[in-house]
């Protein structure tokens, strides 16, 4: 019975150890990632405001908006992939709200670009392993390609990080920046991307299973 209890004790303190480590190393990490947005926030900032940009009308300080927007842009999953997909938009309308309903769309469209880029990367490197002919494989490439607008339009709510306008001549200019978390972006590109590829294509169901890598 002292046998084992010693050897619970012994268990407990080395995981009471490794959650220490774990929570420092944490800590660490944080503080590391806030003083590298902190610095790359106030440089844009001061870069922005000195080509005319301001922010809107109640809004936070544009280094603030900006140290945020650095701040997901850094962030790593366990693996070391980044958490978000971060992108801009920039538009010029006749006012502030058209400008920054234009500048969002194109920050969107960004995103879901960066999706399909993403997914037609997965998919090029499965391709020669499925076998596939040479009118399959430009099939489903030209499907991934054809998916950009059915994606953005599919995101949903996404995080406005930046909001900052300056004006040019009559009109205004918008300059957004968005995040969506990268793993939610992933899924809604494959689910579209397979009901297109299912639509489109002769490709049978475990061939689009391997393809899109689904587990």
């Amino acid at each position: 019975m002292k046998a084992i209890f010693k050897i619970t004790v012994m268990v407990m303190v080395a995981l009471m150890c490794n959650n220490l480590a774990f929570a420092q190393t944490e800590k660490e990490t944080k503080k590391e990632l806030t003083s590298k947005s902190i610095k790359q926030a106030r440089k844009e900032s001061k870069k922005l405001s000195k080509e005319g940009f301001n922010v809107a009308r109640g809004a936070l300080p544009m280094d603030k908006q900006l140290e945020d927007a650095w701040m997901m842009q850094l962030q790593k999953d366990e693996k070391g992939y980044p958490k978000y997909i971060v992108e801009s938009g920039n538009s010029v309308a006749e006012s502030q709200t058209a400008a920054k309903i234009q500048a969002t769309e194109t920050a969107k469209l960004a995103i879901a670009g960066a999706i399909c880029t993403e997914i037609a990367a997965l998919i090029e490197n499965n391709i020669a392993n499925q076998q596939l002919s040479n009118e399959e494989a430009a099939s489903v490439t030209k499907t991934v390609a054809a998916s950009k607008n059915l994606i953005a339009q599919e995101l949903g709510r996404t995080l406005l990080l930046v909001e900052i306008y300056r004006s040019v001549g009559v009109n205004t200019e918008a300059n957004v920046r968005l995040a969506y978390d990268l793993k939610t972006a992933q899924e809604i590109g494959k689910k579209i991307i397979r009901k297109k590829l299912e639509d489109e294509t002769k490709l049978l169901q475990d061939k689009l299973d391997k393809l899109l890598d689904v587990k």
